[in-house]
Formats: C-alpha cells, structure tokens, sequence
C-alpha cells in the first residue's frame, strides 16, 4: 500500500528542490509529516523523478532523429539535444528549456514528442556554463544557484539564432520552458528580437519594467495549487494587459507545480498535462507555421 502523499509534503518538497533545503534537512521534516524516517525514506521515490519513465517517444523512434551537439560560446561549450522529423523539409523551431535539474532524460523525451508534432528542437544544458548536467539530481540544483542570470540570457539568446541556422528550420522559433525554464522562456519573451513566440509552463514571472518590452505571442500555464509561483500571477496578468501584451494564460485548478513532469509520480496530473499539451502545440503551430 503506498503512502498517502499530501499538500503538506508536496509543498515540503517545493522547498526543497526550489530553496534549496539541504537533503538532511528536508528528510528530517518529511520524517516528522510522515510518523518517522523509515516511512519518510518509503515515500522519498514517489516525489523524485523516476527516468526509467521518461520514454514516451523513444530514441529510436523511426520518425525522427536525434542527436548530442554543440556550438562555442566565447569560451564556453554549450551541449544540446537535437531532435527534428526525419523527413526531409522545413520545419518550425523550438528552443527547450529545461527545468532547475539541467538537461535529463525527461527533458530529452519532450523534445522527441515535439518532433513527432512537427517541430524542429534544441534543448540547450544550461549548466554547460559550469561544465554540464551532473547525473546527481541535488548537486544539479545547487549549481543552478550559481549560475548567472545575464550569462544564462545569453547563452539562451544565442540557442534561439544558433536554432535558426539549423539546415531544417523554417527560420520561425519559439520557446517553451518548465519551472526554471519557464522563468527563462517569460526572460527570453522580453530580450529577444529573434523570438516569435514563447510559453512558460509555472515559470517565475517578470518584473513591470521587462514585461513591457514583450512584443510576441505568450502562453501561461499555472498549477493552481502552486503558492510559491501563483503569487507573481495577479501582477503580472495586470502588466501584460496594461501593455497589451498578446498573451493567453491558463489556470489548472487542484494541481501542482510541475504537473506535466509525468516522471514524477505525486505532483504529475495526466488531464493538466494533456491538455496543457494540446494548447501548447495548437499555440506554437499557430504562430511557427
């Protein structure tokens, strides 16, 4: 029988992939939410992401191609995942932004059922900035602390005109970004020229000074159980209408941060995600094709 999995230990384990908390700390508290460590350390797979789940579409999926490159970055190498139709053609551009746990398998298999939707995609490691992806989940994290902001909207400006020169895109590129890359996807928005249109899934948002530099399409998705990024929503909703931002946002009611994460057993929500999905593409094909 599994253990019950609340909002109390949903919003515990927020804190600690976002803070965040040190791991002893964070199974310390879940041990005294859960009645003691050994329960704790039962229910600790449920809340992590369990990659063994992370091939909807395979690798070898015979209607697409994949591939790790890379491209220079003054003094840095920055690493992608490459995915796009294997048939020959033109095809929209999607940059893919990860969330704060770097370029993982996940991360990887999203930018395969965007390739079978039709669309060409890169998913940059952000953390090639400090030498790439570790395969440990909370030493990611930390790293991400570290990284700086105006480094990170480089390296992701440069991800959106790198995409363009790639030999099957159709030199129209969107953004879509998770979580942390979320954030980044509502940064690129207002910062590059070269975008045409972005969407942030449960991204922190902007600021009133850069919201009103966005002059492309946007789409939000929100989790409506999610305090730490719902308080931005009220402001910055006002901001986009103030500025006649062309954006469309959603709200999905009783679900969590990282809903579409269907490696992660507690928070995932199968309707939210497809349908978060199915607007998605619509959205990007709207504005790509």
């Amino acid at each position: 029988m599994k253990p019950e999995i609340n909002q109390d230990i949903i919003e515990l384990y927020d804190e600690y992939t976002h803070k965040p908390l040190p791991r002893r700390t964070f199974l310390e508290r879940l041990g005294k939410l859960v009645g003691g460590s050994a329960v704790a350390l039962s229910v600790l797979p449920l809340l992590e992401n369990n990659y063994l789940k992370a091939s909807i579409i395979e690798e070898k999926d015979n209607r697409i191609e994949t591939s790790m490159e890379s491209f220079k970055l003054i003094d840095k190498n920055v690493v992608y995942y490459r995915t796009a139709p294997k048939a020959k053609g033109k095809y929209p551009t999607i940059v893919l932004i990860h969330e704060n746990r770097g370029l993982n398998p996940h991360i990887k298999d999203v930018a395969r059922r965007l390739a079978v939707e039709g669309f060409l995609v890169i998913a940059p490691d952000g953390l090639s900035l400090k030498g790439g992806t570790p395969k440990d989940e909370d030493e990611a994290r930390a790293m991400f602390k570290t990284l700086d902001k105006i480094d990170i909207l480089d390296m992701y400006r440069f991800s959106v005109g790198h995409s363009l020169d790639d030999i099957k895109s159709n030199k129209k590129v969107g953004a879509i970004g998770f979580c942390w890359g979320g954030a980044v996807a509502n940064r690129l928005a207002a910062h590059c020229t070269k975008l045409n249109a972005s969407i942030a899934y449960y991204g922190i948002q902007l600021d009133t000074q850069e919201t009103k530099k966005i002059n492309i399409p946007i789409m939000l998705h929100y989790a409506g159980l999610d305090k730490r990024i719902g308080a931005g929503i009220i402001d910055y909703t006002r901001d986009l209408i103030d500025f006649d931002v062309d954006f469309t946002i959603h709200h999905y009611k009783g679900v969590n941060h990282a809903f579409n994460n269907d490696t992660n057993e507690a928070r995932y929500n199968k309707e939210a995600a497809q349908l978060s999905w199915k607007r998605s593409v619509s959205f990007l094909k709207e504005n790509l094709v």
